[in-house]
């Protein structure tokens, strides 16, 4: 099955140069090619899209904010003549960056890090951090902190606390405070690990140590438990047989 892929860039030679790369490989099919923001958005609505090449640097909308505005965008390169934005595609989840011109070698190399649907459920970017591993032991993901990007291992986290447009992230031997979402990282983790406990946390399940009716004990630390959180929270705790009966 072909990855059906959409172009956006302003510059109509960029669109050429990656339709021809696109009309190359057997396993890509080009469904859309658009100048702007505004287009790229009318075809998301009609048709699926399995692969984004999308330029930053457009008019009145850029590549970045567009791609910050998808509730679930699809995979994702970047393709752009600036560097300056390396760290934004990491944050988003991107593939890749690739730097124009473009090379059709490193146009091969960033579509190979895309597997087809029906091979894999989920496909994660060896190059752009989260970075989910099958062994959760080994699984880790990359937040923006004091100008790095700074390495967490999955099974490190006791909680994430929402802050406003921040987060903080605790573990039991750091804490990162990063410019970030909590619903970004919501989508991301795996549900069978964290639990949304309320609008403002997440907390790692293996590491709760008691719970009531309306907070758990994780840590040094009692998270509370949202009212509109609470049915789901007991209903999840219970099935993890942390409740003693």
């Amino acid at each position: 099955m072909k990855l059906r892929c959409m172009i956006v860039d302003d510059e109509p030679l960029a669109l050429d140069v990656l339709e021809t790369f696109i009309q190359r490989l057997d396993n890509l099919e080009l469904v859309c090619r658009c100048n702007n923001a505004v287009e790229a958005y009318g075809c998301l609505q009609q048709e699926h899209i399995d692969l984004l090449f999308l330029d930053i640097q457009m008019p009145k909308l850029t590549g970045i904010d567009f791609l910050r505005s998808l509730a679930h965008p699809p995979h994702v390169i970047l393709t752009t003549a600036y560097r300056d934005y390396a760290v934004e595609g990491f944050e988003l989840n991107a593939v890749d960056y690739l730097l124009k011109p473009i090379a059709f070698e490193r146009f091969l190399k960033a579509v190979s890090k895309v597997a087809a649907p029906e091979q894999h459920k989920t496909v994660v970017a060896a190059a752009a951090p989260p970075t989910f591993a099958q062994d959760y032991k080994e699984a880790f993901i990359y937040l923006k902190a004091d100008k790095k990007m700074v390495k967490v291992m999955l099974s490190d986290i006791l909680y994430i606390e929402s802050l406003k447009d921040y987060i903080r992230v605790k573990t039991e031997t750091k804490e990162i405070i990063s410019y970030q979402k909590i619903s970004f990282l919501e989508e991301k983790l795996p549900t069978d690990k964290f639990l949304r406990i309320h609008r403002s946390f997440i907390v790692a399940l293996d590491k709760i140590q008691a719970f009531s009716a309306t907070a758990v004990d994780i840590g040094k630390a009692e998270v509370p438990i949202g009212r509109f959180y609470k049915n789901e929270v007991l209903q999840v705790l219970n099935q993890n047989n942390l409740l003693e009966t």
